[in-house]
């Protein structure tokens, strides 16, 4: 398991297509990483990097830390910012600096 604060933007990007469950909420939702963008500057290791996720039309989550489990890197803490509404649901941000 691989934590998500330590992971670099190409390992991100491998993961784009994949989804979380949101193991915080009830009921369960799931967010599908739709979208994996490198940012200018961070003082991370594995460069800062903005995620997108793509989650339901309801329930809409407000901006929190939510506990998240994937399939292959396990359970994740990410704070999730909601930044659009869209056919297909909300979509939120997940930044790492």
């Amino acid at each position: 398991m691989t934590d998500f604060s330590t992971m670099t933007v190409d390992e991100f990007t491998a993961l784009q297509g994949s989804a979380c469950t949101v193991a915080s909420v009830q009921p369960q939702i799931e967010l599908t990483l739709i979208e994996v963008q490198r940012l200018s500057s961070g003082l991370r290791e594995g460069g800062a990097v903005s995620l997108l996720w793509q989650g339901p039309g309801e329930p809409a989550l407000p901006q929190a830390t939510y506990a998240l489990t994937h399939e292959t890197h396990g359970a994740q803490e990410l704070f999730l910012v909601p930044v659009a509404r869209v056919d297909a649901g909300y979509q939120y941000e997940a930044i790492f600096t």
